[in-house]
């Protein structure tokens, strides 16, 4: 059996431009899409955890310490600038690769630089 799990995650990027008449995507600093092992043209869920959006696109690069989060094309309409996001992927993984598989998880500042890397979500308290 396969099950489709969280690859990776940005936790809490700030939104640094929303481009409607770009060609579309997510444009994410290469920091960033190294970090969280999101590839080029990888798609990818938002989560806006301002406003409640949540939508798929894909990743494009910006530049490499830019901290440029940037939701282009029609989705653009969905995110303001200063928006916060989540940003996640998943994959396919059976049971064998089950027992190894640990999600990446990014923690950024409010100028999305790498605060922290982990691969473990805390337990939900009751």
């Amino acid at each position: 059996m396969q099950r489709h799990m969280l690859k990776s995650k940005l936790h809490r990027v700030t939104t640094t431009h929303a481009e409607l008449n770009y060609i579309g995507s997510c444009a994410i600093d290469e920091d960033l899409l190294d970090a969280a092992d999101i590839r080029e043209y990888e798609e990818i869920q938002i989560w806006n955890v301002t406003n409640g959006e949540r939508f798929a696109t894909y990743a494009i690069r910006a530049e490499r310490g830019s901290g440029v989060i940037s939701v282009n094309g029609s989705a653009a309409r969905r995110v303001q600038v200063g928006d916060i996001l989540i940003l996640a992927s998943f994959a396919m993984f059976d049971d064998r690769e089950l027992a190894e598989h640990k999600p990446r998880l990014v923690f950024v500042d409010g100028a999305n630089r790498i605060t922290e890397l982990s691969s473990l979500t805390p337990v939900q308290p009751a």
